[in-house]
């Protein structure tokens, strides 16, 4: 089986990060190259999972040194996401994939906490004041 892979550009317009990496990436322009089946070689070509590497930006301190990174599709899409997102919106698909978990339901279930009561307590402006009233 050939090995496909597909180049596009990610366009960020905030810093962001991925998990398990601590530098925070500047906003731009961003190549990034994702393998669309898994390589020849590979063991399991089932258990294959698509990757995206990400050639990062040069370091100031380094100009020339080329940096990629290997992360998964969820967390590029995450990441694509979050930057798209207001901190409201951001807010309310955090709350959506919370309220989606069938563990948390079941939690919610046995406290007797209601979704719309959540949704309620979320969509509350002052929800995100400190209680000496400045913001986070």
């Amino acid at each position: 089986m050939d090995q496909i892979t597909s180049k596009t550009t990610a366009i960020f317009s905030r810093p962001f990060t991925f998990p398990g990496f601590d530098e925070m990436l500047p906003a731009g322009e961003y190549e990034i190259e994702t393998e669309l089946s898994a390589p020849p070689d590979y063991l399991d070509p089932e258990a294959w999972k698509a990757s995206v590497l990400v050639y990062l930006h040069p370091r100031e301190t380094h100009p020339g040194l080329a940096r990629t990174l290997t992360v998964s599709l969820a967390d590029l899409d995450s990441a694509r996401v979050q930057d798209k997102l207001t901190k409201k919106e951001l807010s309310k698909f955090l709350l959506d994939q919370l309220l989606a978990d069938p563990m948390v339901q079941l939690i919610m279930e046995a406290d007797g906490v209601s979704e719309t009561r959540l949704r309620h307590l979320y969509s509350r402006s002052d929800i995100s004041e400190s209680p000496s009233g400045s913001r986070d």
